[in-house]
Formats: structure tokens, C-alpha cells, sequence
């Protein structure tokens, strides 16, 4: 359930900072994690809290984080913090953007983007406990076995809050405190527009610190409590790539750990990797090496991997796709993919079909039954119901300056070493020769030859390669040089069969 008063919440994402130990052209926030952007995660845990109002702070690259938020949460309110000044002044920017919209009344919660492991239990949890306690201020904490380099909450001995201590101006005592601030706040709305004003700056950065309130409200008599939340990684944000990667890897851990825990097996968590938005059914499978990201969605029985990539796949029921990569691509139920094979967007391959070793597929519509078994290459193409596809074809779908498409008829069978220059239509029922160059329309039902008869020299070898150990080979099997036996027997050239090539 949400909040009592979740109608009058406000929440206020701090995203202004430059990142600069980041050292990236991409602002902080901005960096994917899970599939997501830091501050993509951070917003879906508060709307997951129904406020009234979200109100994002942003100051670097404004137009892009903006942009970005807005994408996002459509009817966000967009505060400008044009110099940064603490988080004191990044608030009363906010507030200030809330003018005339009920700003002084309700509560305030203030989060950052950098928080990518938040979660809206946590967040909810924590303002229904501000607001039964009815503080002026509350803290969301944690209590950690290695408390350096944080701010201590300082207690009294009712247990409510008397101040936030920083590292460097803690005493002995203060340093023994394991109880930290996350930096995450909640307030009566009132109190914090009474308050905001009165922050100074009169410290080391000349920043406006919102953790003085706490002492404001202190000295008003008012009272201020801490909220201590058991998982404290939710509040942990990343100032660097290393800090990124760690909370990068421990998302992951959560995800497939979930996962794990609904019904999939996970054969290698670490080798693993499933962005959050992810959705896989009861008894998947995934084997070690495998990368499940975007809005991948695999059915039940399904077995990926090893080393697979899939994003933005569907992967039906009961199929299997084995070290390939794939992207923007449909796999229908019970149908097989790889190894080693490449479905480009636009790949969609019908119930029980296959694409086989070293296959790319790219546009290509694939039906139910039909398979493209190997060393093959089907760009913008539509293989019909029940149709082989030889090895090593070609669909030469480019001439240069325009792409075009082939299509393939139900339950034909071409010929291993083909191309197909598109535009072109093989029948229902067609079949190729093997070396076969289509140029024009096959009808259904026949059997397109495009190469000349085959033609064998003898005694080639004998006369071409004298002394060599092919030489010596072919006239240890009876071979004669030019002119001892008939010049040249002709064959028809379609092969082993009449396709030039195995049915797989």
C-alpha cells in the first residue's frame, strides 16, 4: 500500500552533478546499468510510490539528462540548478519550482540519481514511518560493519536524532558509530521551506549542506528520527567506474538470484548477465556465458547458451539457441539456433526451424519447419514452410544502391553453393542445382541448373605438375599424361543429387 498521504508527496531527485570522476562525456546518471540508466532505476522506484509530484534537479548537460527524465516520467518537474552550490541550494531549487503548487504542505522525500539499487519498498516503507512519527526531519540509514568514511547518526538517548556527524569532524567516540546517512531524507514540507533559507555556508566548500536542517530543526525543538533500512546497498550511489562496476555486478546478482528463485535454472550465476527488464519464464534454462539484455523474453523449456547474447529477443517455448548472438530477433517455439550464428534485427524464425553454424540472418522471415543449416548468409528474404536452404548460400539482397527481397516457396530445396540475386521468387516446391547463380523467377515445382556441363582434362596433373607428389599420386592411380586417353568427359553439374548437396 502506498503512503497515507501519498497524494501530497513529493519526491526530489537530485541529478545535477557533472560526474566528473567519471571521466566520461556521459553524464553520471546517464551510465547504464542493468539495462537501465541510473537514474532510469532510481525513478521507477519512486514512482512505485504513486507521489503527487516529482520534481528532478538538473544542472550539467541539462538538455540531455532532461531530456532523458522527461522521456521517462512525462510529467516530471524540471528544476534548473545553474551553479552548484550543495544539495541545500539543489533542494530550494526545487521548492522554488513548486511555487504555488502546494509545496508547503505534506512531505518532502529528497533522493539521488546515483541510487540504483533503490527500491520503492524501501522508499515507501521509509515514508510511511516519517509520517507516523510526524518529524520535522527523517533519515533513511543503515548500519554497516565498516562505518569510515560516512556520516554518523548521532543519537540521543530517547533514540531520536541530535545530529550527522562527517568522518572528519567525528570524535573517537563518534567514530565507533555504525549507524551511517545514506543521504536520503524525508520532511514536512513546512518545515523544510522555513528551513531552507536559514542554511549557510560557512564551511570548508561554501556549500549549502541539507543536513543542516537537522540541527535547525533540533534547535526548534522539533523533532528529527532515522529510519534504518536493513538492505543499506540500496542507498550506495557510484561517483566512478569502479563503483559503477561493483554495483553494476551486485544488481546482477539480485536479478539472477530472483530469477533463480521463480523457477529458472542458472547453471554459472557469475558467467551470467540479465538486465532488469528481462522476463523469462518457469524452467528456462541458461547456460554459463550467456547475456540476456533489453526487454529479452524467453518461454518455458527454453534452453540458451552457452555463450549467448540476446537483446531485445523473443525466444519461444522449447527452443534452443547455443553460442549465437542475437538482436531484434523472433525464435518461435521448439525451433533451434547456432552454433555460432548471427540473427541481425528484422529475424523472425517459425516453430520447430533452424539456423544452423555459421548462419546470419538479417530482415529474413523463416517458417515453421524450414532450415537454413549452414555457412549461409539470408538478408532480406521470406523462406516459406518446410524449406531446406543449402549450405553456403547467399542472398545477394544489395545492387549497390537498393536493397531487395527473395522469396523462397514452401518445402523447396536449393542446392548447396547458391546465390540469389533479388529481387527473385523460387515456387512452392522448387529446387536448385548446386552452384547455381538465380537470376530470374523459378516456377514451382522446377529445377533451376545455371552452370555449364562439368569437364574433366586428363593427365592434367601428370603434364601441369610433373615431379610433383600430386603427380606422383595420380599416376600411382593409373593416370596418363594429354593424349593417351580421351580428351575431356562431360557430366551434368548438379551434384551428388539432383540439389548438389545433403538435406540437413
Amino acid at each position: 500500500m502506498p503512503p497515507a498521504s501519498a497524494s501530497n508527496l513529493t519526491v526530489i531527485v537530485l541529478a545535477a552533478g557533472g560526474g566528473t570522476r567519471m571521466k566520461s562525456k556521459t553524464m553520471k546518471v546517464l551510465h547504464p546499468l542493468g539495462g537501465r540508466s541510473m537514474i532510469g532505476h532510481v525513478l521507477l522506484a519512486v514512482q512505485a510510490i504513486e507521489p503527487r509530484r516529482i520534481v528532478a534537479v538538473v544542472g550539467h548537460q541539462r538538455d540531455q539528462v532532461g531530456a532523458h527524465i522527461r522521456s521517462l516520467v512525462p510529467d516530471v518537474v524540471l528544476a534548473v540548478q545553474e551553479d552548484q552550490h550543495g544539495t541545500g541550494h539543489a533542494v530550494r531549487v526545487a521548492m522554488e519550482a513548486l511555487e504555488g503548487d502546494g509545496a508547503g504542505s505534506g512531505t518532502v522525500i529528497v533522493a539521488y540519481g546515483d541510487t540504483p539499487l533503490l527500491e520503492g519498498e524501501s522508499l515507501r516503507a521509509f515514508a510511511q514511518e516519517h509520517e507516523a512519527a510526524q518529524r520535522a526531519v527523517s533519515i533513511l540509514s543503515g548500519v554497516v560493519s565498516d562505518p569510515y568514511g560516512y556520516g554518523r547518526v548521532v543519537r540521543d538517548a530517547d533514540g531520536d536524532v541530535v545530529a550527522i556527524v562527517e568522518e572528519k569532524d567525528a570524535s573517537r567516540d563518534e567514530r565507533e558509530i555504525r549507524e551511517i546517512n545514506s543521504g536520503i531524507l524525508a520532511f514536512d514540507a513546512a518545515f523544510l521551506l522555513d528551513a531552507l533559507p536559514r542554511l549557510g555556508n560557512d564551511n570548508s566548500k561554501g556549500e549549502y549542506y541539507l543536513t543542516d536542517t537537522v540541527g535547525i530543526a533540533r534547535d526548534a525543538g522539533l523533532t528529527v528520527g532515522a529510519f534504518a533500512i536493513d538492505d543499506v546497498m540500496q542507498t550506495e550511489g557510484a561517483n566512478d567506474r569502479v563503483q559503477l562496476a561493483e554495483l553494476g555486478r551486485e544488481m546482477n546478482r539480485r536479478i539472477v538470484t530472483r530469477w533463480m528463485r521463480d523457477g529458472v535454472t542458472v547453471m554459472d550465476p557469475a558467467t551470467t548477465w540479465i538486465d532488469a527488464d528481462v522476463v523469462l519464464a518457469e524452467d528456462v534454462t541458461i547456460l554459463p556465458g550467456t547475456q540476456l539484455l533489453g526487454t529479452t523474453v524467453v518461454l518455458e523449456d527454453a534452453v540458451i547458451g552457452p555463450d549467448t547474447t540476446l537483446r531485445d529477443c523473443e525466444i519461444g517455448a522449447g527452443a534452443r539457441v547455443v553460442r549465437a548472438h542475437g538482436e531484434l530477433a523472433v525464435v518461435r517455439d521448439g525451433a533451434t539456433v547456432g552454433p555460432y550464428s548471427y540473427l541481425r534485427p528484422g529475424t523472425i524464425l517459425g516453430r520447430d526451424g533452424k539456423i544452423g553454424a555459421f548462419v546470419e540472418t538479417k530482415n529474413a522471415t523463416i517458417g515453421d519447419g524450414a532450415k537454413v543449416p549452414h555457412l549461409s548468409y539470408v538478408g532480406d528474404a521470406e523462406i516459406g514452410e518446410g524449406t531446406n536452404i543449402g549450405a553456403g548460400t547467399i542472398f545477394a539482397n544489395y545492387d549497390g544502391v537498393a536493397k531487395h527481397r527473395t522469396r523462397v516457396g514452401r518445402h523447396a530445396r536449393t542446392g548447396s553453393n547458391n546465390t540469389f540475386i533479388a529481387p527473385v521468387e523460387i515456387g512452392d516446391g522448387a529446387g536448385t542445382a548446386g552452384g547455381t547463380v538465380v537470376r530470374r523467377d523459378v516456377p514451382p515445382g522446377a529445377l533451376a541448373v545455371s552452370s555449364g556441363p562439368q569437364r574433366n582434362h586428363e593427365g592434367w596433373a601428370l603434364s601441369r605438375r610433373p615431379g610433383t607428389a600430386q603427380a606422383e599420386a595420380a599416376e600411382a592411380a593409373g593416370a596418363r599424361p594429354d593424349g593417351e586417353r580421351e580428351a575431356s568427359h562431360e557430366a551434368p553439374d548438379v551434384g551428388a543429387g539432383p540439389y548438389g548437396g545433403p538435406e540437413s
